[in-house]
């Protein structure tokens, strides 16, 4: 924990905060990613909080950071980035809207860009098992004005204009799957279409106030006594 919050977050691919934390989610989640360390919970992480090695951390509820730091933060922007493309992983069901429209950054983050692909697909696969891994073309999103951040071997920016990415082709499915679902009146006006016939649903459910006046129709037995009378 000492080395990777305090030493090198970037190797991990961990960004942290403007303050120096890491979400504890995230650190677990790095943690599970190195052979020996999966069996970690956030029980043992107490456990460290408790012990004479408390000293060497910050922690509140969800975040936690090193005392001691040998790592800085990245305060200016980059001319010229060390490689021409770098990569990032995205969520399956976002691959469709970040063809269309781009990637941009939460408020107070950013995006995170590896120059390796496999480090790309690591970190992506701590929001999503199979992530769909994007090629970005920073020499020319630099070129057109777009701000990186160098971080470790890894690339930090804003925002990207889907000129920046390429990658494997949106599948039908997905394109049917971010379609909007069609509203209840849609549903059933297509049912009706179908060759169904159309209920009226006064009579099914008739309203309080849509009650016929007057006296009730009469019923047989009001006939039969008739019938008597007359008799």
């Amino acid at each position: 924990m000492a080395y990777i919050l305090g030493h090198s977050p970037h190797e991990f691919g961990l960004v942290p905060d403007s303050d120096g934390f890491v979400p504890i989610k995230e650190l677990l989640q790095v943690l599970h990613e190195e052979e020996g360390w999966r069996h970690i919970r956030q029980s043992h992480i107490n456990e460290v909080l408790a012990g004479p090695e408390r000293a060497l951390f910050h922690c509140d509820e969800k975040r936690i950071m090193a005392v001691e730091k040998k790592w800085e933060f990245p305060v200016e922007s980059i001319s010229t980035p060390e490689a021409k493309i770098y990569f990032i992983a995205i969520r399956r069901r976002a691959h469709g809207h970040v063809m269309e429209k781009g990637l941009s950054a939460p408020p107070d983050n950013f995006l995170v860009l590896s120059p390796d692909r496999n480090s790309a697909l690591r970190i992506g696969k701590r929001k999503d098992p199979q992530p769909v891994v994007l090629e970005v073309k920073v020499h020319l999103a630099c070129a057109k004005g777009i701000k990186f951040f160098q971080f470790g071997e890894l690339l930090l920016c804003r925002e990207l204009g889907p000129q920046y990415l390429s990658g494997p082709p949106v599948k039908e499915q997905e394109r049917k799957a971010r379609s909007k679902p069609p509203s209840i009146g849609d549903r059933l006006a297509q049912g009706l279409q179908a060759g169904t016939f159309e209920l009226d649903a006064e009579k099914i459910f008739p309203s309080p106030g849509g009650r016929r006046k007057g006296r009730k129709p009469k019923g047989w037995k009001e006939e039969r006594r008739k019938m008597r009378r007359k008799r």
